[in-house]
């Protein structure tokens, strides 16, 4: 199955995507779409048109992003809350469930730490994905989505098959 991770943002919006083979996980594309200046609404553009591209090209089967939490300036909350739209918007458009995480869950997930610094996610990336040559820090979270996602899948996969055998 092949997983798309998504971290999302109005510069620069990171992608990953994985492929998983029972616990086996395996890197195959990562890189960060970015909008031009200007107006929201082109920028916004940018990012769908971008985003579909990568769609298209990598047909994951599975998609997911980060949940984005209210800061201090909200016109920027509210900006990235847009970006996040197209982050959602684009998959489901593909026809992928999406699944959504909290950046702590994420973080837990990948590194064993809800708090963990990005140096830290970078890393153990790496370590989840030997070799791969990341294309950045968005770039390095939307591939620790992608691999929070498979592992929740796969969970959620065992939790049904054991209620089936308990059931039968």
């Amino acid at each position: 199955m092949r997983v798309l991770g998504i971290d999302p943002g109005l510069r620069n919006m990171g992608w990953g995507i994985i492929e998983t083979e029972g616990a086996r996980i395996r890197h195959v594309a990562n890189g960060t779409c970015k909008s031009a200046t200007g107006e929201l609404a082109s920028r916004l553009c940018d990012l769908h048109r971008q985003l579909t591209a990568v769609v298209e090209r990598y047909a994951p089967d599975a998609a997911a992003v980060e949940h984005t939490f209210v800061n201090k300036d909200a016109a920027g909350t509210l900006k990235l809350g847009q970006a996040r739209g197209i982050a959602l918007l684009v998959p489901a458009q593909a026809g992928l469930d999406v699944g959504e995480y909290a950046p702590n869950a994420v973080k837990k997930t990948v590194v064993g730490v809800g708090h963990a610094a990005k140096s830290q996610i970078d890393h153990m990336v790496r370590i989840h994905l030997p070799g791969v040559e990341i294309a950045g820090p968005d770039a390095a979270d939307a591939l620790a989505i992608a691999i929070c996602h498979a592992h929740h899948l796969q969970s959620s996969g065992r939790l049904q098959a054991a209620l089936a055998k308990a059931a039968s």
